[in-house]
């Protein structure tokens, strides 16, 4: 028999990458890097592949910052980079909301500017890059600029566009995607079916959800817990907290484990209907379930309990988090903060922003703003404006929802120059003023009898192809109203017609009243007929618009008429509008038509008789 002796052989730099490997995709990232060190130690340098691994190794445990900063070490080195080295950088930037950051890096690769170009995971992390940013129509033009340079699309890439698709409840267009897919040579999966499913929960169109959902077990495709997430959200969204709640209990039966996502699901669908009483049986069903709350179930606990008037409950929810070990962050203490301000308690408030101060995480410009409202809303402007000069040194800037604060504040106050000058003062150094922005400028200025600048305030907003709102429209036609400028007012009304079905028919009241007020009835009763064109249903208050300016013209006939149109709605007219119809017919000497209404008043009256009886 023959003996050999033992002979130490070194590691190769394969076996030091598959180790590297082993324990960067376990998350375990620090791991990998004492290997990685070793390796160094051990005079095997690290190649493109190991540099790659170490860089997955930050991602996959969630040190996106690391791997930025590795990846510059990386250049300043000179390492050859290569398109999986931007695969994993572009996804790093994603995951910290630099999606700006992603897309130039990503065009970069495509002008060949990086020595490399990009590949289907590129296209896919990008489109899922512009979903996370609400830029759809961007993730659709990726997804076409890919098949037309010649890039196979594969499921990830159906998956991600009908996950964009879902994000904002675009059903139609996330159903077309997933035709594709059973078009193409891939089937579509669970995450296909999931996004679906989506899509139709959050469109609020339960019936196909349930649908998806059901279709799923027909092709003995097991749902999973995010299947089971999307559809409790669906429900619970909906206001059917019960069926969401049943849909919980089910998950138990059918052996799928529910975890942290479905418990802020559910606490979330209890504050959205209103139902925060329901917020500690949910609390306790995760108990039950050995599932352990994290920030963000605390947080919309604590939100659910705040939005519904039970400032108490919500702080010891608060509290039961810190004896739970689980460290608040910004959010926590922006909802408390926000909490404070709705009972009007800005001592409360400040006890939260001192206690933020207090802890490692930092100020943020969310909870500066917070309590600016809480001294605003308490009328203590000084306080507000002191916080307001702080903010930079409290390592925060103000931001555009910071400055509409104090704005706001000083609307309140009746101090109409301090806002403009204010605004002007955002806008000057480069805060973009976004519609709320100009909205609440422009009722302040209505307020303070500043019907010029409301205007100019518009045409500025024209300039920067800003949108317009339904309240900036209102405060634009109020001001029109108060100069009797006409010509402005039809021309705003041209412009809301396109959008006139997703307008209130408070405003369409508004608009009515200002254009009658002119005299104009024939284009009056034109915006009147508009409402019915679009399907728009008129209120009581319409109608008694419509009199009151045919009224002050004359027009009997229409008056007539209108009052007949009113009779055949679902409406009731009430006595007071036939009363009013009635005088005034009398006034204008058309008795013929006056005995009429007048018998119909004596009718209710009869009615309203023999009712009280």
């Amino acid at each position: 028999m023959i003996c050999f002796a033992r002979v130490y052989v070194p590691p190769s730099r394969s076996s030091y990458n598959n180790l590297i490997n082993a324990c960067g995709s376990s998350g375990h990232w620090e791991e990998a890097l004492k290997v990685c060190k070793r390796m160094t130690e051990n005079g095997v340098g690290p190649d493109l592949v190991t540099h790659n691994i170490v860089l997955s190794a930050f991602k996959n445990g969630a040190q996106y910052r690391k791997a930025l900063s590795y990846f510059e070490l990386m250049k300043r080195k000179k390492v050859k980079l290569d398109t999986i080295t931007f695969n994993i950088i572009i996804s790093c930037l994603v995951k910290l909301e630099q999606f700006d950051r992603a897309v130039e890096t990503f065009f970069l690769m495509r002008r060949n500017a990086l020595d490399c170009k990009p590949d289907v995971v590129t296209f896919n992390t990008i489109m899922h890059a512009y979903a996370a940013s609400g830029k759809i129509r961007d993730a659709r033009a990726t997804f076409e600029m890919m098949i037309a340079e010649g890039i196979k699309a594969n499921i990830v890439s159906y998956n991600t566009l009908i996950s964009a698709y879902a994000s904002l409840g675009m059903s139609k267009e996330a159903l077309e995607t997933f035709n594709l897919i059973e078009e193409s040579s891939f089937r579509p999966d669970i995450v296909s079916y999931t996004s679906l499913l989506n899509a139709y929960g959050r469109s609020r169109q339960l019936d196909k959800a349930k649908e998806v959902f059901d279709l799923m077990s027909k092709i003995s495709l097991k749902q999973n817990t995010v299947t089971y997430n999307s559809l409790i959200y669906a429900y619970g969204f909906a206001g059917c907290v019960e069926e969401a709640l049943n849909l919980f209990d089910e998950m138990k039966h059918v052996r799928v484990q529910p975890n942290v996502v479905t418990i802020c699901i559910l606490l979330a669908a209890c504050g959205h209907c209103g139902h925060p009483e329901k917020t500690d049986s949910i609390i306790s069903l995760a108990a039950s379930q050995g599932i352990q709350l994290n920030v963000n179930a605390y947080n919309t606990a604590i939100s659910t309990f705040m939005n519904g008037g039970m400032y108490d409950r919500a702080l010891c929810i608060y509290g039961n988090m810190k004896e739970k070990g689980v460290k608040p962050d910004s959010v926590t203490f922006g909802i408390l903060i926000n909490g404070a301000c709705k009972i009007r308690s800005h001592v409360e408030a400040q006890k939260h922003f001192d206690e933020m101060l207090d802890t490692q995480i930092g100020v943020t410009v969310e909870a500066c703003t917070a309590l600016i409202d809480a001294y605003a809303k308490q009328g203590l402007l000084n306080e507000a404006e002191l916080l307001f000069s702080q903010m930079n040194t409290f390592g925060c800037s103000p931001n555009v929802v910071t400055f509409t604060t104090l704005i706001h504040a000083y609307g309140t106050a009746e101090m109409w120059e301090k806002s403009y000058s204010l605004f002007e003062y955002m806008e000057a150094n480069n805060i973009e003023a976004d519609t709320i922005a100009y909205s609440t400028l422009m009722s302040i200025l209505n307020k303070g009898g500043q019907f010029e600048k409301v205007l100019s305030v518009a045409e500025r907003m024209r300039e920067k192809n800003i949108t317009f709102s339904e309240a900036t429209y209102f405060e634009i036609i109020a001001a029109c109203s108060k100069l009797r400028d006409w010509k402005t007012t039809t021309k705003m009304m041209k412009e809301m017609e396109p959008s006139l079905s997703n307008l209130s028919i408070g405003l369409l009241n508004h608009v009515l009243r200002s254009i009658g007020k002119s005299g104009k009835v024939e284009g009056m009763m034109k915006i009147f007929y508009k409402l019915e064109e679009y399907r728009i249903e008129p209120t009581l208050e319409t109608y008694n618009i419509l009199l009151d300016n045919l009224f002050a013209v004359g027009k009997w006939r229409k008056c007539v008429e209108i009052l007949n149109w009113l009779e055949s709605t679902r409406l009731q007219p009430p006595l007071s509008i036939y009363e009013k119809v009635s005088n005034f017919l009398e006034k204008e000497g058309n008795m013929e038509y006056a005995v009429l209404v007048r018998e119909k008043i004596e009718k209710m009256q009869l009615g309203e008789g023999l009712a009280i009886t």
